[in-house]
């Protein structure tokens, strides 16, 4: 049987999150993914180089990104023997993405891989019905320009020009993520102060970390855009409690836009590798990938859109032989602060601890203190694809250079799933 290598996180980078509309209005995905892993390459030595193999890919599609990863490497200057290939499981898409790839360096099928993902919501596809669509196939199918006008024209109505409009609303219960949420923050009694309290925590925590130059070596310029642009330094409880709600206005709505994620562009990526590998190349090795775990819930009958971490969590610490009290840092994604403060409840609730995750005891409660202490989705915004690999590579470098240190990473997505790791520091 073979030997289980360790696997090397040996560094990221991401362009600066831009909210929808602003910065990045004029770019795709494929610019966005491309900047970033020509950031990435160029950071590591990699233009020109073979990885073997990046696995990234996007929540909001356009049919002409067949295989993003693919086209986006090939832009970013890494070698034409670099393979691509894309995935996508919502918000968890470049954390699953570096899972895939850590269990292919530890089983020895690869030594090198980078994780990565995109999204704007400025590049979002517009669509028109079926029946407009099949008229323009069979327009584009004619012949002569007669029959492409009979084709285009017989039966025609103007009600077939009506677009359908992106929707984040889940297929199975007609619901969008805020309205989920919601239900949650009322089923777990999360007040709005909390929440609100949670936000600001998130938005200091974020510009101390730019102040303490945290940031300086993780961001690559794009579109003229140098930082995060959600990232607030004046925000207070004060003006946020002012803020009106945004899924719920019947009054008794906690959930606003400041204590839920923007929409946001952007794109993020992790290179990865075995020991030999980095070593080989003399680049560093800031922390180890040395577990993960997905998992799913039924939603749709009442378990809780966003509730699926708490079980991924659960399972992975079970298989890790681990318990909160070995956990230095939490990085909890943030889409919603109501989601985050569900969870943590849930984790140190001995009926759902019981009969949700099977446990005897429960996991206990997380001190604040260790929770996303350089900030989180809420302050840098959640382009939805790309916020698993911002998570990782900021946590690398969180325990970079931190002797015998572990952080769990949990990640919420849409469609009742979620996905978790854990990082153990290298030193």
């Amino acid at each position: 049987m073979t030997e289980l290598k360790r696997v090397a996180i040996v560094g990221s980078a991401r362009i600066p999150f831009a909210r929808g509309g602003t910065a990045y209005s004029d770019e795709t995905n494929l610019s966005l993914l491309g900047a970033t892993l020509g950031g990435l390459a160029e950071k590591y030595g990699l233009k020109g180089e073979k990885v073997d193999e990046v696995i990234a890919g996007a929540v909001i599609n356009h049919s002409r990104d067949f295989n993003i990863a693919r086209e986006a490497l090939l832009d970013a200057g890494l070698s034409p023997r670099t393979p691509g290939t894309t995935v996508q499981i919502a918000c968890g898409t470049s954390l699953q993405a570096a899972l895939l790839l850590a269990g292919k360096i530890a089983s020895g099928q690869i030594d090198s891989g980078i994780a990565a993902g995109s999204d704007t919501v400025s590049d979002s596809p517009i669509v028109f019905g079926p029946k407009f669509q099949h008229r323009l196939l069979a327009a584009n199918a004619a012949k002569t320009t007669g029959q492409k006008l009979k084709a285009f024209t017989k039966g025609f109505s103007l009600g077939e020009l009506a677009p359908v409009a992106p929707s984040v609303n889940e297929p199975r219960t007609g619901l969008s993520m805020g309205q989920h949420a919601e239900l949650m923050a009322k089923e777990w009694g999360i007040s709005r102060q909390a929440q609100d309290a949670l936000a600001v925590a998130s938005h200091r925590n974020a510009a101390a970390a730019y102040d303490e130059g945290f940031h300086d070596d993780l961001l690559v310029q794009c579109a003229g855009l140098v930082r995060d642009n959600n990232v607030r330094t004046d925000t207070s409880l004060e003006k946020l409690a002012s803020l009106k709600p945004s899924f719920d206005k019947s009054g008794s709505g906690t959930l606003t836009a400041g204590n839920s994620t923007p929409l946001t562009d952007g794109a993020s990526s992790v290179l990865l590798a075995s020991e030999d590998w980095a070593k080989a190349r003399g680049l560093p090795i800031l922390a180890y990938l040395s577990m993960g775990r997905v998992a799913g819930n039924d939603f749709a009958h009442g378990e809780g859109l966003l509730m699926a971490p708490t079980i991924a969590v659960s399972e992975m610490l079970d298989r890790a032989g681990l318990g909160f009290a070995d956990i230095d840092y939490f990085e909890l994604h943030e889409a919603f602060a109501a989601q985050v403060l569900c969870t943590m409840r849930a984790w140190n609730d001995p009926a759902y601890c019981r009969d949700v995750l099977g446990r005897d005891a429960v996991l206990g409660e997380i001190d604040p203190a260790k929770l996303n202490v350089k900030g989180s989705s809420l302050a840098y915004g959640h382009p939805f694809a790309a916020t698993g690999a911002r998570i990782l590579g900021l946590t690398a470098k969180l325990l970079s250079g931190q002797v015998g240190k572990r952080a769990l990473i949990s990640v919420c997505t849409a469609g009742g799933m979620g996905v978790a790791a854990l990082v153990e520091s290298a030193a």
